[in-house]
């Protein structure tokens, strides 16, 4: 084969259920076979992914591993890609038919965008509705002002796993990604791309987002092991961007503006898992709602005035279980009546019920 167009890495860990939809969904773009690697990197599968994969030989390289979480094979695949451009999959999503040809097409059409995201489709397997969520617009986005990383924390969602495709120089300077981010190797990449070179956010939908029961890094309600491996996922991203943000430039005001988001949740985390002082809910949930957003309502600042006052008079962690069960039963809705606050970045994401 000579030298493809694109990559496509797809990294798995027991999806057995789903893997072959993730790879039926790669070989069916309208790229030309012999224009187009696939390369799965199995992080240490015990189920029949191994099995399910090999099926598509030739056509898909399979690489396995002992498992040590997605920054390991973030690690072990990359180096394995031959081609300019590399596009991400996890094994238990699958891609919107011509979402590569869009994406390939907008880094040639602007040499200087370094990576491209875009919106995608909720596929939920119990009754839950299925939803599209897609940004209000077609964006371009750069780590040069605090403005800029206001917008990007509004916009990251957008260019995770399944949704980057991104130049091989890009991920040069990027690698390697701290292998302690078993989780949330993703965010450590999409935050340095656009400190490297622009970003461009597509507002279509152009790939499936599964949620089931084995999601690694998906909160459920009472579920602390999950919860403490995302504490400690974020926590690495904590200790580990500002250098490498620094490296490519980004000054000390905009790494913090970028990071403000990382630091309340992991906040957040830490004291629903390990409690505190009612003090420290109080400071977080303040700096929470200060950067949140730009314009409020009275009744939705009295409101807010009353849960910052609950945070001072109730534990950390039955505070934040109550923050869940609200959450839980949809009651954020009733922020309407209060008039919903303006964003502090002027981002609408359009979240919809489909069919």
């Amino acid at each position: 084969m000579s030298k493809p167009l694109v990559s496509v890495l797809i990294d798995t860990y027991n999806h057995e259920r789903f893997i072959e939809q993730a790879i039926v969904s790669v070989l069916g773009q309208d790229v030309p076979p012999g224009e187009m690697e696939v390369i799965v990197v199995d992080d240490g599968s015990t189920d029949g992914t191994a099995a399910i994969v090999r099926k598509f030989a030739p056509r898909v390289r399979y690489l396995q591993k002992t498992n040590g979480g997605q920054a390991s094979a973030f690690n072990a695949g990359i180096p394995e890609t031959h081609a300019d451009i590399v596009a991400f999959l996890d094994g238990d999503d699958w891609w919107e038919k011509g979402k590569l040809s869009i994406a390939l097409a907008q880094l040639a059409k602007h040499p200087e965008v370094g990576a491209v995201g875009h919106g995608w489709y909720e596929f939920y397997s119990g009754s839950q509705p299925h939803l599209v969520v897609v940004p209000e617009r077609d964006y371009e986005i750069q780590l040069r002002s605090v403005g800029e990383a206001r917008l990007f924390s509004q916009l990251r969602a957008f260019l995770g796993t399944s949704k980057i495709t991104i130049r091989r120089t890009v991920l040069d300077r990027i690698l390697p990604i701290p292998e302690e981010l078993v989780i949330e190797a993703d965010e450590y990449i999409f935050t340095l791309a656009p400190a490297i070179a622009p970003a461009i956010i597509l507002k279509q939908p152009l790939f499936h987002y599964r949620f089931h029961g084995g999601n690694l890094f998906m909160l459920q309600p009472g579920d602390p092991v999950k919860l403490r491996r995302k504490h400690d996922a974020l926590s690495a991203l904590l200790r580990t961007l500002p250098a490498a943000l620094s490296q490519q430039g980004v000054s000390p005001e905009i790494i913090t503006t970028v990071l403000e988001p990382i630091w309340v949740d992991v906040e957040r985390m830490k004291l629903s898992l390990d409690g505190g002082k009612p003090w420290d809910t109080f400071r977080v949930e303040r700096e929470a709602y200060r950067t949140a957003y730009s314009k409020t309502s009275l009744a939705y600042r009295a409101f807010k005035s009353l849960v910052l006052l609950s945070t001072l008079l109730m534990p950390p962690r039955q505070f934040y279980r109550a923050r869940n069960w609200y959450t839980s039963k949809g009651l954020r809705r009733l922020r309407r009546v209060l008039g919903e606050p303006t964003p502090a970045e002027p981002v609408l994401t359009e979240r919809c019920e489909i069919e």
